[in-house]
């Protein structure tokens, strides 16, 4: 813990070592970045290796969102409390450990556990990253690194899940899919030893705040209790159990919902403020936000798994043919930037028109091509449905954000960040669920490609229920000019978005 912080951070900040600081944070982003969608590339290599069973490789993908968006809750607390820097730092070291166990798992349920940790450390030093950038460049500046943050990010996500295919592939010291994993290293090194030499010590830390365990607890029960069945009940034969499960899970929310409340009357600080769940315009944000990441994440897992275990595609060749969703999601966000203070809501809808045609493409691609499917064919469908999500991901949270009251911006973007992160983790599980209900025990060519009509489908029922449930949201984005502190919030939750642009790679 930090016992002395500058109350000018800035003075701590020398414009050559800005930079310096800027590439730090970055490559913390990056670590994030890449083991949110490593398993997309990982997988298959990971189930011949390790024996993992398809149960095993939904919990490795939805392990690390789910312990996301548990930690998100309270991760951005933790800096308010001991620091920006030192929290970020120690999310780092933390992360980079348990990179270090997921590279060395010597069985599924080891890598699991890890993967778990790895999404906890990285709920740590996320919400730190926005808040640090605005420690380290003055106003006139700051533009200029937010703006240089994007495309870095956007190109990086592009790149990344390529040379992960390509460090699998290349087999190196016979790591194979290990390598994934060790790649964190090196860049956590960096983030390390470039942020402690750059980054500035935040102002000093609020004393005030008291961290809720028993309510981050209580959510996390809840989140996995949902999740649990999703994963589980096919591999079990669907007990009648796993229906009072899902019904414990209904009642765990409602525990965490009274517990909140209760402290809300006491004036402890809570993870969430309900008053932002109260308007109808929030809480169709809310249901959009879990409908709109389940179904491009658990979409994402499931075309990945049919490339390579379906169509026998090598780890690189699955990701140059993903890449076109994730080049596709780098346009469009360029267009929704550009477009959304003159289109407004209608930029969500016109996004998801765009996603569902695509699907239609695609599907009609999986009917028609039979043993003949190649990566060319399906290039075109996924690059136009990742140019659709990509119109959405940028104004997303400003449209849902529209009708917060200036108070509520913090806790309102701390539930989002959350939510998409579960969206994420209910996707890989049901739809996951479905892809390998529909290819049997013993899969074949048809079978892989059964599965891919069917989630293409669900996919596109997803896409139609979200462009019902956008007509709730505000017909324009938020326009308050609200405070540094909300700004900052506001800002992490964007980046977590920016964060999730490459679900397909």
């Amino acid at each position: 813990m930090e016992t002395t912080e500058n109350t000018n951070p800035r003075a701590q900040a020398p414009s050559g070592r800005r930079w310096l600081g800027f590439f730090a944070v970055l490559a913390a982003i990056i670590m994030n970045l890449l083991d949110s969608t490593v398993v997309n590339v990982a997988a298959p290599s990971i189930r011949t290796e390790l024996g993992a069973s398809y149960a095993d490789l939904q919990w490795i993908a939805a392990g690390y969102t789910l312990a996301l968006a548990v930690g998100l809750m309270t991760g951005g607390r933790l800096g308010d409390l001991f620091g920006r820097r030192t929290m970020l730092m120690t999310g780092v070291v933390g992360f980079a450990a348990a990179s270090l166990g997921c590279a060395f798992a010597p069985d599924p349920r080891t890598l699991i556990a890890t993967r778990v940790v790895q999404g906890l450390f990285g709920a740590v030093m996320i919400p730190q990253c926005f808040g640090l950038l605005r420690d380290l460049f003055p106003p006139q500046e700051l533009g200029k690194a937010f703006g240089a943050l994007g495309p870095v990010i956007g190109l990086s996500t592009i790149l990344g899940p390529v040379v992960a295919g390509g460090l699998i592939d290349a087999n190196l010291f016979g790591s194979g899919w290990r390598m994934v994993f060790g790649i964190n290293l090196p860049l956590a090194a960096f983030a390390l030893l470039g942020g402690l030499k750059a980054l500035p010590r935040t102002s000093s830390p609020d004393r005030t705040i008291r961290l809720d365990g028993a309510g981050a607890l209580l959510a996390g029960a809840g989140m996995f209790l949902l999740v649990y069945p999703l994963v589980q009940g096919r591999e079990q034969g669907w007990p009648a159990w796993m229906a009072l499960v899902a019904a414990a899970a209904v009642a765990v929310f409602g525990l965490f919902g009274a517990q909140q409340k209760r402290r809300a009357r006491r004036g402890v600080t809570t993870l969430v403020e309900f008053s932002v769940l109260t308007k109808r315009s929030y809480a169709g944000g809310v249901l959009f936000t879990l409908v709109f990441f389940g179904a491009i994440v658990g979409f994402s897992l499931a075309v990945g798994l049919l490339l390579q275990l379906g169509l026998g595609y090598t780890p690189v060749h699955a990701a140059l043919t993903m890449a076109a969703w994730a080049v596709g999601a780098f346009f469009g966000s360029g267009f929704g930037a550009a477009m959304m203070n003159k289109l407004n809501r209608r930029i969500l809808h016109l996004g998801l028109v765009i996603m569902a045609a695509s699907l239609v493409g695609l599907y009609l691609v999986f009917t028609h091509s039979g043993t003949g499917l190649s990566g060319w064919r399906l290039a075109p469908a996924l690059g136009g449905y990742g140019f659709g999500m990509g119109m959405i991901f940028v104004p997303l949270f400003d449209i849902i954000m529209g009708e917060v009251r200036d108070h509520e911006v913090g806790s309102a973007s701390a539930i989002l960040e959350s939510l998409q992160q579960l969206g994420a983790s209910v996707g890989v599980a049901g739809l996951g669920t479905v892809f390998f209900s529909t290819i049997g025990a013993r899969p074949q060519l048809s079978g892989f490609l059964r599965a891919g009509e069917r989630v293409t489908l669900l996919t596109a029922g997803l896409v139609a229920l979200a462009f019902v449930l956008a007509f709730l949201l505000p017909h324009r984005a938020r326009q308050a000019a609200p405070t540094v502190e909300e700004t900052a919030a506001e800002e992490s939750a964007e980046l977590a978005v920016i964060e999730r642009e490459p679900v397909a790679a």
